[in-house]
């Protein structure tokens, strides 16, 4: 039997597919990668992903398997169980965590069945308000995301003037809704959560305190942004954005004594086996032992003091850059950040956020279109979404980001440009883009400006791809 299909590299046996994949490398190595939610991985993270451990079934948990052959895969997730626990600092017999979760939003519909049960009610930051579609998200007319279909949601807001969480009407929405969750979670919103805040609310209301740190993450692991562990029943993360992981995500969730009762009796947390369950066999199969590995080596990464200085560096360099776009002239909600993110709004400038994302992509920085609170329209967005992580993995440092900031406002003011030639309508605005010539020729001279400051800075990983 022929061993070629088996054993030969990718570049020889699929060349058209590993163009595409050199072209992508090429693309990242040449960009601004300033898309909050996104990070430049290790190697030892893609040396995980890549291993034996991918051929592995095991369905169930450690010791507990559906299949046999899982000795080392059952060490591998435990080592990882642990390791998670002791990057954010959680004692095991006040915490547990499942490692198994595909990725984010999944998770947050495990936690969902697991403590809310179907129709059960839930309160989420509102998705043009910085939430995540995850978190309840419905329109008048449609329930957009399935946290919405299988559960009734509410969403509670921020003060337009501040574009801050209004825990006061939070409270009185929840004291209205009466929802068994409350979520503690953005996708967009650049200051820190009051957790403190959100646990009495939750504890009026009788409510379970689920904290979404996807974002923050690998802040809370290194010790420099607010702690959810302190007041939440169940926290739950990605582990591919500012944790610097692989795609995928863990829950933890609360054991021990939730409360003492009139009669000065304990009631216990019986989270583990909710969760655990709802994870499989409730909503997936066999979990990603090659993800589980490469968790387990990213949290013995988050652990270093190497992690914890690339974290307050994550910090210092989105604080510039919301410093510098101000002093161009634009507005940044909230006024600023405390975190690795911020939202540019565009409202004063007179340039959508599509446009914004367009011009920017075409200059080679990449960030997302975004709403900003008083927003009507998710589809429609008034300001744009920019992040740290993955420039600081790059070693970006805040003389770096000053050149970034100039270079997000030259694009956005020959955005600013072509909207007087295209006219209000997006479609137009791409017309001109690709059919008028002095615009292409300053398109790609801003380009070939700005891939040649990003090719100056390594890009970890595989050299080959």
């Amino acid at each position: 039997m022929s061993t070629n299909l088996l054993n030969s590299n990718v570049w020889d046996s699929d060349p058209e597919l590993f163009d595409m994949m050199k072209n992508e490398k090429k693309r990242q190595m040449r960009s601004l990668e300033l898309i909050a939610s996104e990070n430049f991985t290790s190697l030892p993270v893609l040396q995980c992903l890549s291993s034996c451990l991918h051929n592995k079934y095991s369905e169930g948990l450690p010791g507990q398997r559906y299949y046999g052959g899982n000795e080392f895969i059952d060490e591998v997730e435990i080592l990882a169980q642990k390791r998670a626990l002791q990057a954010f600092r959680l004692k095991p017999e006040k915490w547990g965590v499942n490692v198994q979760s595909l990725s984010g939003s999944p998770a947050n519909f495990q936690v969902y069945t697991a403590i809310a049960e179907p129709h059960g009610r839930i309160m989420g930051l509102d998705l043009p308000d910085g939430g995540h579609l995850t978190h309840g998200f419905q329109t008048p007319s449609k329930k957009i995301s399935a946290t919405s279909l299988f559960f009734e949601s509410m969403s509670y807001k921020v003060d337009p003037n501040t574009g801050l969480i209004d825990y006061e009407f939070l409270a009185k929405m929840a004291r209205q809704f009466r929802p068994k969750v409350i979520v503690a979670g953005v996708s967009c919103y650049s200051r820190q959560l009051d957790y403190k805040k959100f646990r009495s609310i939750c504890d009026e209301v009788g409510a379970y305190l689920f904290s979404d740190m996807a974002h923050i993450a690998g802040l809370v692991a290194a010790g420099v942004t607010s702690d959810p562990f302190e007041y939440s029943d169940v926290v739950t993360t990605t582990t591919h954005k500012s944790l610097r992981g692989p795609r995928a995500a863990m829950i933890f969730y609360r054991k021990g004594v939730r409360s003492t009762n009139a009669k000065g009796e304990n009631i216990m947390y019986d989270l583990e086996s909710k969760i655990n369950q709802a994870v499989f066999p409730g909503l997936q199969g066999g979990p990603h032992n090659n993800a589980i590995a490469a968790i387990a080596t990213a949290m013995k990464q988050a652990q270093s003091p190497e992690f914890i200085q690339y974290q307050k560096q994550v910090i210092a360099n989105a604080r510039r850059l919301a410093e510098g776009l101000v002093s161009k002239g634009y507005d940044i909600a909230t006024g600023g950040t405390d975190v690795h993110m911020l939202l540019v709004d565009l409202r004063k400038i007179g340039l959508s956020g599509a446009k914004a994302e367009k011009i920017l992509e075409d200059i080679s920085i990449a960030c997302n279109k975004n709403t900003v609170p008083g927003d009507k329209s998710a589809l429609n967005p008034s300001g744009f979404r920019l992040g740290t992580p993955a420039i600081t993995t790059r070693g970006f440092t805040e003389k770096d980001v000053d050149r970034v900031v100039d270079f997000i406002d030259r694009g956005l003011k020959l955005g600013l440009e072509i909207s007087v030639i295209s006219g209000p309508k997006l479609v137009d605005y791409k017309k001109v883009i690709e059919s008028n010539e002095e615009i292409k020729g300053k398109i790609a001279l801003l380009k070939k400006e700005v891939e040649e400051f990003c090719e100056k800075f390594p890009l970890p990983g595989l050299p080959e791809y």
